[in-house]
């Protein structure tokens, strides 16, 4: 039976050299490479096609591995990907999972867990189908990004004047420019430059961003602004 082609995407040369010894003395497993960045995980897994990646989520950038799961999938969907990472409450592990990872492993866990998540995973041994897993990980990732979005947004309001939110709040609801500006009996240019500043506030260009970050999380309608 062929053995279990593993590369390992680790920057540290310790944590590295621990797993390839781990896997070296499994006699259904072989270590394949070693990468210790993203971008060399990207070309080795082209050369190699091993059947499991060990991919370290942080490496030469925060999200280096996630961006390298991507790139592996896409150009080569067989090679199944394992997450190394510090801790399971990662926020970045969600990531991960959407990128393609199938299974990941606490860098501290005991070697037996390592290896038998490489098995599990070489042999499809998944306790979920992956039709379900990924929309479980997407709704994770969904919630996650909403509640980021939402916390910029409160944020952001914080410094709102009681002129930028009703503007705001009118544009949300459909009115044009010319609309606010005869509501508000003042002149277009008026509300032009209160948008200016509102834009500013929000980092924003245009206040169709603007208006579709507060309709994403439902601003108004959860906090019940009329």
């Amino acid at each position: 039976m062929p053995k279990i082609q593993v590369v390992i995407a680790e920057d540290s040369e310790e944590i590295c050299a621990y797993l390839g010894n781990l896997i070296k003395n499994e006699q259904d497993m072989e270590l394949a490479g070693t990468a210790f960045s993203g971008a060399e995980a990207v070309k080795i897994a082209a050369q190699l096609k091993p059947d499991i990646v060990l991919m370290d989520i942080q490496m030469e950038t925060k999200t280096a591995g996630i961006d390298a799961i991507g790139k592996i999938r896409e150009s080569n969907p067989e090679i199944k990907v394992i997450v190394l990472t510090i801790h399971s409450r990662d926020d970045l592990l969600y990531r991960a999972y959407a990128a393609g990872a199938m299974d990941y492993i606490i860098k501290t866990s005991p070697a037996s867990d390592v290896i038998n998540s490489i098995r599990a995973v070489s042999s499809n041994k998944l306790l979920l189908r992956p039709d379900i897993a990924n929309k479980i990980i997407g709704e994770c990732i969904r919630v996650q990004e909403t509640q980021s979005k939402m916390q910029e947004v409160l944020m952001v309001m914080m410094k709102i004047t009681n002129t930028e939110f009703e503007i705001i709040k009118l544009i949300y609801d459909g009115y044009s420019y010319q609309e606010i500006a005869k509501q508000r009996f003042v002149e277009e240019t008026t509300i032009r430059s209160e948008i200016y500043w509102i834009l500013k506030k929000f980092n924003r260009k245009r206040m169709k961003e603007v208006i579709s970050l507060l309709k994403e999380i439902r601003f108004f309608e959860t906090f019940n602004l009329d």
